[in-house]
């Protein structure tokens, strides 16, 4: 599956994914470092000695005030990536609107609402679907659709996808002049319009 695909299904964790691997690949070599150290790698001395070397403790003691400043600012550079990482991984997910024409002079854009709009207008016509919602994501330049439909109790599922490939698919992609625009459809069925039966 392409990446553009992937983006119709799901939200990308390829940020967060590297973010954590390059995170933890630093501690593993910690961890590596640290083993070695106690095995001797760099000197039966060197095992012996203390973690941090009798010149560094010796520098903290006489630079305590330095030493504090640079543990606070370490401590805010921190804070501040973790803030930024959590911000951005759980911020709603973009909603781009496309990009028709790059013409200097004769940009033309679509906004997002409108298309989604269009889109669930057309979905909802289809017989058997009672609601639909539409979600466009991307960028503007490589669109892709996530479509959920709630269909009625007696819809025929094969008659459905055949108009929503067929018709709406088709002319969103006509809309977009793509020849294809990768789609996640999500079909349900509607609780609120599954009749109840009356018991008399």
């Amino acid at each position: 599956m392409s990446r553009r695909s992937r983006a119709a299904v799901a939200r990308s964790t390829a940020y967060d994914r590297t973010l954590v691997l390059l995170s933890g690949l630093v501690l593993l070599a910690a961890g590596v470092l640290v083993v070695l150290l106690g095995r001797g790698a760099f000197g039966v001395n060197r095992a012996q000695r203390p973690v941090i070397d009798p010149q560094v403790s010796a520098w903290i003691d006489a630079n305590a005030t330095s030493t504090r400043w640079i543990a606070i600012g370490v401590g805010v550079v921190l804070l501040i990536v973790g803030l930024t990482w959590a911000v951005r991984s759980l911020r709603p997910e973009p909603r781009p609107d496309v990009l028709l024409s790059d013409v200097p002079g004769q940009r033309l854009t679509v906004e997002h609402s409108a298309i989604a709009d269009a889109v669930r207008t057309d979905a909802e016509s289809i017989d058997g679907v009672s609601r639909a919602r539409v979600r466009l994501v991307g960028d503007e330049r490589r669109p892709a659709l996530r479509l959920t439909l709630w269909l009625v109790e007696d819809a025929d599922v094969r008659d459905v996808w055949a108009e929503v490939d067929g018709r709406v698919l088709a002319r969103a992609r006509q809309a977009f002049a793509v020849d294809a625009l990768p789609t996640a459809v999500r079909i349900e069925l509607d609780a609120a319009a599954v009749k109840t039966p009356r018991v008399l």
